[in-house]
C-alpha cells in the first residue's frame, strides 16, 4: 500500500480540430493579452497561425515568440523573457513540442518571480502566483502539456535543470491529433520513442503509486500499439490520436512517480555529443530495463500484460528480456542508431558519462540502485 495524493491540475480537451477552440478557452481562464509560443517548424506548417487566429476571433491580444531552440536553454528563456516584459501578458500559451511549452513554462517562472532560471531548479521554487498557462502540443512525446515541470539546459554547462513547481502545471492541454499530422516521420519517431520510454520508466519508479501506474499502464498500451502505425501510415488519425493521448498520459505518470535511470544516461549523452534526446533515451532503454529485470521482473510482466495478445507485442512471460528486445527492435525499425559507438560518443569518454549520469536527478527514482559502475557497465553494454 503505497500513499499518494494526487490533485489534476490540468483539464485535457482532446479530438480532431480542438485547435479552433483556443481562443474559448483562454478567455475562460481570464486572460485578455496571450503571448503564444511556438517554434520555426511549427510556424512554417501554419500551425501557430491558427493558434492566433483563434486567440484574435476572442478577443484577445497576441504576440508570438518563434525563434526557440530544439531543448532550450536559459539563452532561450531570457529572449523570450525580453518579448513579455515588453508585451505584459497575462496568459501564455506553448503551442509546439516539448521545447515550446518548456520554454513558456521557463519564461512563466522568472516573468512571475524574478531572477534567473537556476533560481528554480529543484521542486517548488517559486514564491508567486503564475500566469494561466495553456498548452497545444503538436508532437506526441514529452507531455510536458500535462506535467508542471520545465526542463532547460544551462546555456554555459550545458546541464539540463528540471524546474518544477504546481503553479506551472497548464490550466488546460488542447490535444488536436490533426496537428501532428505533418510532422517529419523522424520527429514522429523520436517523440515516440521517447513517450514510450516514459511510460515504461514511471511504470516501475520507486515513487510509483496507483494513479501514476494506471496512467503508465495506460500509455504503454496506446503508445506500444500504434507507434508501429504511425510509422507504416502517417495519416492514420486515429494512430495519431492514440499517440498523443498515450504521450500525454505518460506525462501525467511522470507528474505522479518521477523518472529512472534511462533519463539519467540520456542526458550526458545529448548535453555532451548533442545526440537527439529521443536516440539517446531509446538506445539506453533497453540496457536499463535488462538492469532493472533483477529486481522489478513481475512489475514489467505487469506492465506488458496490458498488450497481451496484441500483434507484434512481446510475450508477457518473457518479461524484462522480452520487453528491452522489443524497445530494441522500435529504435531499429525506427531507423535510429543501436550502438553508442554509432552516435559518435567515443569510449573513453564513458567513464566521464558515467559519473555524470550518476549525478542525475531522475536515476535517484530507479527501482534498482545504480552507481557509477553500474552506469558505466549499461554505457558499455550500449556501446
Amino acid at each position: 500500500m503505497i500513499p499518494f495524493d494526487f490533485q489534476p491540475r490540468t483539464r485535457i480537451v482532446f479530438g480532431p480540430g480542438k485547435i479552433g477552440e483556443l481562443g474559448v478557452l483562454a478567455k475562460e481562464c481570464g486572460g485578455s493579452r496571450a503571448l503564444l509560443f511556438s517554434d520555426p517548424g511549427v510556424v512554417a506548417a501554419g500551425h501557430s497561425e491558427r493558434g492566433l487566429e483563434s486567440l484574435r476571433e476572442a478577443g484577445l491580444e497576441t504576440r508570438l515568440v518563434s525563434d526557440i531552440h530544439q531543448n532550450p536553454s536559459t539563452r532561450d528563456v531570457a529572449a523570450g523573457l525580453a518579448i513579455a516584459q515588453e508585451f505584459q501578458p497575462d496568459l501564455l500559451v506553448g503551442l509546439g513540442g516539448g521545447s515550446a511549452m518548456d520554454c513558456a513554462k521557463g519564461v512563466n517562472f522568472v516573468y512571475t518571480n524574478g531572477g534567473c532560471m537556476q533560481d528554480y531548479w529543484g521542486v517548488e521554487k517559486a514564491t508567486s502566483p503564475m500566469l494561466p498557462m495553456l498548452a497545444v502540443p503538436t508532437t506526441a512525446g514529452t507531455g510536458s502539456e500535462t506535467q508542471s515541470f520545465a526542463l532547460i539546459s544551462d546555456e554555459n554547462t550545458h546541464i539540463k535543470m528540471a524546474c518544477g513547481d504546481k503553479k506551472a502545471a497548464c490550466r488546460v492541454a488542447i490535444l488536436d491529433p490533426e496537428l501532428t499530422l505533418t510532422q517529419p516521420r523522424q520527429v514522429t519517431a523520436l517523440t515516440g520513442i521517447d513517450a514510450i520510454a516514459h511510460a515504461v520508466e514511471t511504470f516501475v519508479t520507486t515513487r510509483r503509486t496507483a494513479i501514476s501506474m494506471a496512467f503508465s499502464r495506460e500509455a504503454w498500451r496506446l503508445l506500444a500499439t500504434n507507434f508501429a502505425r504511425v510509422l507504416a501510415a502517417p495519416d492514420d488519425l486515429e494512430a495519431r490520436g492514440g499517440m498523443q493521448l498515450g504521450a500525454s498520459f505518460a506525462g501525467m505518470a511522470i507528474e505522479n512517480s518521477m523518472l529512472g535511470a534511462a533519463h539519467a544516461l540520456a542526458n550526458p549523452l545529448t548535453a555532451a555529443f548533442n545526440i537527439v534526446h529521443g536516440q539517446a533515451v531509446g538506445l539506453m532503454l533497453p540496457h536499463v530495463v535488462r538492469f532493472n529485470g533483477a529486481k522489478v521482473h513481475s512489475l514489467y510482466v505487469d506492465l506488458l500484460n496490458a498488450t497481451a495478445g496484441e500483434s507484434g507485442l512481446p510475450d508477457a512471460r518473457n518479461g524484462a528480456d522480452g520487453l528491452a528486445d522489443f524497445l530494441a527492435e522500435q529504435l531499429e525499425r525506427a531507423g535510429f542508431f543501436t550502438k553508442l559507438v554509432q552516435c559518435g560518443a567515443p569510449r573513453e569518454r564513458l567513464p566521464e558519462l558515467a559519473a555524470a549520469a550518476a549525478k542525475q536527478w531522475t536515476g535517484q527514482f530507479n527501482p534498482r540502485t545504480a552507481t557509477v559502475d553500474d552506469f558505466l557497465a549499461m554505457y558499455e553494454a550500449a556501446f
